[in-house]
């Protein structure tokens, strides 16, 4: 169902503390949100959807502030619902660590501004800070940190940074020609490992990554652990974490991953298709809590998701 939406959460950004050439609000948040339009802001500050942390409205005319929090509702001219639920799978006084759904955005993005998980899990809880601790594509499900304090952000995000954090996903692809013969004749012996390094830069168009000579810049560890008739499953761990590194990664092995509409070839732009989900999913995350010290091992079972 479509209908003309704003967002229920206000979106916001920290003016930063090296701009010099920006002496309004107005003019860095042009400067910063190009795709959005000079008119559109305007129009959004003389309607007073625009303020600081403390509510007080900003106008055409206020002020640069270093350091200082702009808040304002991002708008779509309509929004469609996903029909998939998320689920929180665990929750203390620091942290959320949740299920996202196929289809769902983390947070609000493009044509989508309710209908994400940070949104779903505000409304959820009445925990307005929540925000998440790392990425997690619209395209593939999986298990989420969140952070229930912001200010807290940098202290989980460095798990991700300094790789003391655990990520491991599952993925379903067709097997080679090879691979197929292999397993066809009774030759194929798993698991089958592969350690895939390359260097990944922006494709065109810009949301695409593609892979170029030069010195490595991404890491990942894939293995065969089981095929179902044609099909293989495959345990990924991703030891850098670069936008669409599994997917262009198994791409490179001959195998894309089933129903990915980017790799190998970029898909027309089309209608969500629910019934055909990327057959990625992230299925665990194991940490320390770097506030508390806790261990979090969560796991969810990938094959039961990526066989719907």
């Amino acid at each position: 169902m479509l209908s003309s939406v704003r967002a229920s959460q206000a979106s916001y950004v920290v003016l930063p503390e090296n701009v010099t050439d920006k002496p309004t609000v107005l003019s860095f948040l042009v400067d910063r949100f190009e795709q959005v339009g000079s008119d559109v802001w305007r129009e959004r500050i003389i309607d007073g959807k625009v303020h600081w942390q403390d509510g007080s409205l900003i106008e055409l005319g206020t002020a640069f502030k270093p350091r200082a929090r702009v808040y304002y509702y991002r708008e779509v001219k309509s929004e469609t619902k996903v029909p998939f639920e998320e689920k929180i799978l665990y929750r203390d006084e620091q942290i959320i660590l949740a299920f996202k759904p196929h289809f769902l955005a983390l947070h609000p993005s493009g044509n989508f501004v309710n209908e994400c998980l940070v949104n779903r899990l505000r409304i959820k809880t009445g925990i307005e800070t929540l925000v998440p601790a790392h990425r997690l594509d619209r395209a593939t499900a999986g298990i989420v940190l969140m952070i229930l304090n912001p200010e807290a952000r940098s202290q989980y995000h460095d798990l991700f940074k300094n790789h003391k954090i655990t990520k491991e996903y599952q993925a379903l692809a067709k097997l080679t020609p090879e691979l197929l013969a292999c397993h066809q004749a009774g030759e194929l012996v798993l698991p089958i490992q592969w350690t895939v390094k390359n260097r990944m830069v922006k494709g065109e168009p810009s949301f695409t990554m593609k892979v170029v000579e030069g010195d490595s810049n991404t890491h990942s560890e894939i293995s065969l652990i089981q095929v179902i008739n044609e099909i293989g499953v495959f345990d990924l761990s991703p030891i850098t974490g670069r936008t669409h590194q599994l997917r262009v990664h198994m791409q490179s092995l001959g195998m894309p991953i089933l129903n990915d509409t980017c790799y190998p070839n970029l898909q027309p732009k089309s209608a969500d298709d629910y019934a055909h989900p990327l057959k990625l999913v992230a299925k665990r995350l194991k940490f320390k809590d770097p506030l508390t010290s806790q261990p979090h091992d969560i796991q969810i079972d990938g094959i039961t998701h990526l066989l719907k």
